[in-house]
């Protein structure tokens, strides 16, 4: 039986029609990633599901029993209302804490942030993320997600995926908007495309949503071409798939392969590179024994400095497409405007080449004038760009290329929505004509056609590319090597992407003093014992294990219990699945017992 069932509803805001005569259904343990162009009505959709705006025609059902659990953009709290008021009701942690699976989302999203801080003084993200921990301790039937990975790392967003992938195989329920193309493909068992008033729907993750569409839009009339276009190296990405996509069932490859043949690489690497050295010559940027400490701000609760890179020394050549990862605060961007030169090292020494000319599109859009139209802030700086093929564009057509048509041509700046001011953005960058491109967070506030339409444009440009993100299929996409700001002044390249990046924090994380030996490489082994917030964040570190570790039993007896119902008569196999069961949970207080004493020494 259905969770919620839609029957012919439409909706319209003056004469826009977002939806029209769609019916669709949702039913426990369905996971669907909706996805569409920002303006399409996605949003919509999901507050018509969820009862928060009533449709213009048609009829909602929900199941009464059911409670559904919303994640807004936007966060409403209570003036003066704490973390801990907000997540777990004003609970006292000997309280909220006895059970492992709400420790272990507590810890995971908010490992940094005090329960006892009022949300109105937190970070836009930190708010963000107190959202998110309220609504999954909420014990829904229903999840209904809109943009859940914003402000969320790369190992944050690897968590996630793995805990609703557990929800999941208790038979929740959810409805996910995200452009986090990886984050759909981890978690998704179906795809609700919003377009042109309809909802069209596909079974599989975001991968096999790729192929599906491309399918039928070669199957489409000529009409359809500009659809089209993007199609083969979004599929070509999805047939190869990163280390975490390795699994993927053969005939989906099969497909794709199918789909791709003939087609050319997304890139051509060598002559890029060739292209680059032309424009751009030997040198780029080199850091030189370059150390940047963060001094904190006068309200912030440690006040102790945060050493961001200690003697840091790296040479970045023309061509190079460079990811750049780490955990939040990490100083990624840091390590921008260093290269931009808009900050002074503390020691070292940053030389940039004689003839770049650098494009840097900041986490901020403050460089527009809100009272300008959109087409007059285009042609304003250039009517016509040459593309790497040699041939002309002109601004008007790159504006449709990035959605901007008919109407939103003369619409205000100050009118526009975030994504579409973020859009507009990256075009007048592109038009810049930069050699250099320094990207913060480009993904930020953008449908994934646009950021397909971004990613053919980087395929074919020629230059130095260094992109901050946590969107690890854009990162795949467009960067041919990734490197890694490991927290302790280094900056360190990974071969096997954001897949080892991940490893290796796991590895730091169960193994505390694997984690120690690697430290002893750096200054910091040259004192004689750790900090005391040192020793705190490896405390959190090894309650976060414990408690993955816990969770992932819960999930193990889960299935083990319902083994045992269909195993009744066969004697044989009930035994062993129940030594299986005694076996894990012996391990399972074990593990309760040591996490009760680790959290003790924390409170000390």
């Amino acid at each position: 039986m259905n969770i919620v069932n839609a029957e012919r509803i439409g909706k319209a805001f003056g004469t826009r029609i977002l939806l029209e005569e769609v019916s669709l259904g949702l039913a426990k343990g369905d996971v669907i990633g909706v996805v569409g162009r920002n303006g399409d009505g996605k949003t919509t959709l999901l507050d018509i599901l969820t009862g928060r705006t009533p449709p213009d025609s048609g009829q909602v059902v929900r199941t009464a029993s059911a409670s559904i659990g919303y994640l807004g953009q936007d966060e409403n709290f209570q003036p003066g209302q704490t973390v801990r008021d907000v997540i777990v009701g004003g609970q006292p942690d000997h309280v909220w804490a006895a059970d492992a699976t709400r420790r272990a989302i507590v810890s995971h999203l908010l490992a940094e942030i005090d329960l006892d801080a009022e949300v109105a003084q937190l970070s836009g993200g930190e708010r963000r993320r107190t959202s998110l921990v309220a609504l999954m301790l909420g014990g829904h039937d229903l999840l209904v997600l809109d943009e859940p990975t914003n402000h969320l790392d790369v190992e944050a967003v690897a968590w996630l995926a793995e805990h609703l992938n557990t929800l999941r195989a208790s038979d929740m329920a959810m409805l996910v908007v995200s452009h986090d193309r990886w984050f759909l493909d981890a978690i998704c068992t179906r795809v609700w495309e919003v377009h042109d008033a309809v909802v069209d729907a596909y079974d599989g993750g975001y991968a096999a949503y790729v192929l599906a569409r491309n399918e039928r839009s070669r199957q489409a009339s000529a009409s359809e071409s500009r659809r089209r276009k993007p199609a083969p190296q979004g599929t070509c990405l999805a047939a190869a798939g990163s280390p975490a996509r390795t699994s993927k069932p053969k005939f989906r490859i099969d497909a794709a392969n199918s789909l791709i043949m003939g087609e050319p690489e997304p890139r051509d690497r060598l002559g890029l590179k060739q292209f680059s050295v032309s424009r751009l010559g030997k040198d780029v940027f080199d850091l030189t024994d370059v150390s940047y400490t963060l001094t904190p701000r006068a309200d912030a609760a440690d006040q102790r400095p945060r050493t961001l890179f200690d003697d840091l020394t790296w040479s970045i050549g023309p061509g190079d497409r460079i990811g750049l990862i780490g955990v939040n605060g990490s100083g990624k961007t840091t390590l921008l405007r260093l290269l931009t030169q808009e900050l002074t090292p503390g020691s070292g020494r940053v030389r940039q080449g004689k003839t770049l000319k650098i494009g840097h599109l900041s986490q901020a859009v403050v460089e527009l004038d809100e009272s300008e139209r959109v087409l007059d802030s285009v042609n304003g700086m250039r009517r016509q760009t040459t593309l790497t093929s040699g041939k002309e564009v002109s601004a008007s057509t790159l504006l449709e290329d990035f959605g901007f048509t008919g109407e939103r041509l003369v619409t205000r700046i100050g009118d526009l929505s975030g994504g579409e001011r973020r859009r507009l953005q990256f075009l007048r960058l592109l038009l810049s004509e930069p050699n250099v491109l320094l990207l913060d967070e480009p993904t930020n506030d953008l449908d994934i056609d646009t950021l397909t339409v971004i990613e053919d444009h980087l395929d074919t440009w020629p230059g130095t590319l260094i992109v901050v993100s946590h969107d690890r299929y854009f990162l795949e996409r467009v960067c041919d090597v990734t490197y890694a700001l490991t927290g302790d002044g280094a900056c360190v390249m990974l071969p096997g992407g954001v897949e080892q990046y991940l490893e290796q924090r796991r590895a730091l994380t169960e193994g505390p003093a694997a984690g120690s030996a690697k430290g002893s490489q750096g200054k910091a082994s040259e004192q004689s014992a750790p900090s005391n917030a040192a020793l705190t964040r490896q405390a959190r570190k090894d309650l976060a294990r414990i408690e993955g570790r816990l969770t992932k039993i819960a999930a193990q007896q889960v299935r083990l219990h319902a083994q045992l119902a269909d195993a009744a008569s066969d004697y044989a196999a009930f035994s062993r699945l129940q030594q299986q069961l005694d076996d894990l949970t012996q391990e399972h207080d074990d593990l309760e017992t040591t996490w009760l004493e680790a959290a003790e020494r924390l409170g000390d």
